[in-house]
């Protein structure tokens, strides 16, 4: 994958990780527009590509009640919108192989949920539709069997994909972020690190995930001392009333100093 190939990438020539954030689901407009104005201010300060994050719809839910979305076109206008407003590319995730062509006509990157990354056709339609895929581990996958995942991606005359590590299931609620398989799955393509989803502690008992925001900075210098490429973090200005995911979530007021010691970190070890 070539990075100055995604659509209004801006800073493809900085050097820097190049960062994949945003709310985990569209709640609304205006939401969706204040986080992308205040991370793209940011992000342009430090010369860091950005990419807008987004579910369009979530349907990977512990109870039937959970939020799930605000309507697949309503939600995927706003993308739009955010992409037109700032000038920036944007990522959704999509579940279906009729989501493909769908979240195709308003976004730039589409992206696999790791409990779907073994789906063939899910990742077929994904890569037919030319535009860069993301495709998430599974956590039940080792790094070394993405290898295939992305083939199947290349196999389509489709070279623009990437993998994310979003940590790999240890028991039966934590998740564990092995680095190993950064320089690993690096050999295929591109490699993110999933910052937040790697500090979910899913499956409570009260079928709301939980998390580790706490543990954020830790996880992120991590993966930049170990030369991954990207970093995905999921952020909001109310991670507390947020509609989705708000226990592993990255408040917004903490993002700049963040992003600015990890830039520190990446000058650092791009010296060596």
């Amino acid at each position: 994958m070539k990075l100055e190939n995604i659509p209004q990438i801006h800073n493809a020539d900085s050097d820097n990780f190049f960062l994949l954030a945003g709310p985990c689901a569209i709640e609304g407009e205006e939401m969706a527009l204040r986080i992308a104005e205040k991370v793209v201010q940011i992000t342009d300060k430090l010369k860091i590509p950005y990419v807008f994050k987004g579910s369009f719809k979530k349907a990977n839910r512990s109870r039937i009640d959970s939020f799930t979305g605000i309507g697949d076109e309503k939600a995927l206008k706003i993308l739009r919108k955010v992409s037109e407003t700032f000038k920036v590319p944007t990522i959704t995730d999509i579940h279906e192989i009729r989501d493909a062509k769908l979240a195709a006509e308003y976004v730039d990157i589409l992206q696999i949920p790791a409990f779907l990354v073994r789906q063939t056709d899910l990742v077929v339609a994904a890569a037919e539709t030319g535009k860069t895929v993301n495709l998430k581990k599974g956590q039940f996958m080792s790094p070394e069997a993405m290898k295939h995942a992305v083939t199947k991606v290349t196999d389509c005359n489709n070279e623009q994909v990437m993998v994310t590590d979003r940590g790999t299931m240890f028991g039966y609620k934590d998740m564990i972020v092995d680095f190993r398989g950064i320089p690993t799955m690096r050999e295929f393509a591109p490699t993110v690190l999933d910052v937040t989803h790697s500090l979910q502690q899913p499956n409570q008992t009260s079928g709301v995930t939980g998390g580790r925001p706490d543990m954020i900075e830790t996880i992120a210098r991590a993966g930049v001392v170990n030369n991954v490429d990207g970093l995905f973090i999921e952020t909001h200005f109310d991670p507390a009333n947020a509609k989705s995911d708000g226990a592993n979530m990255l408040d917004l007021k903490y993002l700049e100093q963040l992003m600015t010691n990890l830039v520190a970190i990446r000058q650092t070890i791009n010296a060596f």
